[in-house]
């Protein structure tokens, strides 16, 4: 006696309503160049056009609230009188040398964290518990120790952004495929060469992004300085300007230091996509 099996159906799986996929939702997903553009339009078009109607027929005073063309006539009065090019020139330089002492630590030492759990171990919980001091903290030591003049501003931009730098290079390190380093070992490679031909290498895109990420706080910090104690730089024009209640001369500056800020975003992207081709494919 035999007995036949009826093969089992397969599975309907419904889709669910309301879900259907369109160019606008699609999850993990890139969207039309075309698409990429307007949207990105939007997210500055319908700020500017909030604030104009807010600033011209909400009866808000012109001193808390300045119209765009206001704004827009007050920062080219300051370029025309050179402020705002000294002012960017003097912040851009604290930062520029703050960030970059910062980079030149935290470069190798959080690789070494990475790869080495002896050092990692020595090394993390003190940097985890300094990163949570707030950086703007210190600007008193800062000040007493090494006085009033450029070393206290870039000391602050260091502390705020060491750490951080550090412990997100750690992070990726600590992310590497270990397979690829124990092939590494297989082929006859030594300590010395996975260190700086396979996880150097590896974790650029990733070194790359932190710096990225970690900018704004730089800029966040020199204003920060600045209004402290300065002759010269957008803090300190921020803080001049709020004396005199120029507010119009406050949103100025604030709008250069967000186009600074994106500039360097977009430059740190379009340097992550030509040096480091492979991560994107």
């Amino acid at each position: 006696m035999t007995v036949q099996l009826k093969p089992k159906k397969k599975p309907t799986i419904k889709k669910a309503s309301g879900m259907k996929p369109t160019i606008f939702w699609r999850i993990a997903e890139d969207i039309p160049q075309a698409l990429s553009w307007t949207m990105m339009g939007f997210s500055i078009i319908i700020p500017l056009c909030c604030w104009f109607i807010f600033a011209n027929y909400s009866g808000i005073d012109a001193t808390f609230l300045p119209s765009p063309s206001s704004v827009g006539n007050a920062l080219i009065k300051l370029w025309e009188k050179g402020f705002l090019t000294q002012d960017i020139a003097a912040s851009f330089t604290r930062v520029t040398i703050g960030f970059l002492l910062s980079i030149l630590v935290a470069i190798p030492l959080g690789i070494i964290m990475g790869s080495f759990a002896s050092i990692r171990a020595l090394f993390e919980p003190i940097i985890g518990i300094v990163r949570y001091m707030p950086a703007p903290a210190f600007i008193p030591l800062l000040i007493i120790y090494l006085g009033i003049d450029e070393a206290p501003k870039i000391a602050l931009i260091f502390i705020g952004t060491v750490f951080f730098n550090i412990l997100m290079i750690m992070d990726a390190v600590k992310f590497i495929p270990k397979d690829l380093i124990e092939t590494t070992y297989t082929l006859g490679g030594s300590r010395w060469q996975v260190l700086v031909q396979v996880i150097t290498p590896y974790i650029v895109p990733s070194i790359i992004d932190t710096f990225r990420i970690n900018m704004a706080a730089s800029w966040n910090l020199v204003v920060v300085s600045e209004l402290l104690a300065a002759s010269e730089g957008l803090g300190r024009r921020i803080l001049l300007a709020q004396k005199f209640l120029k507010t119009d001369e406050i949103f100025a500056c604030l709008i250069v230091l967000g186009l600074i800020g994106f500039a360097l975003d977009l430059s740190f992207r379009l340097l992550l996509r030509f040096t480091c081709k492979w991560a994107f494919d």
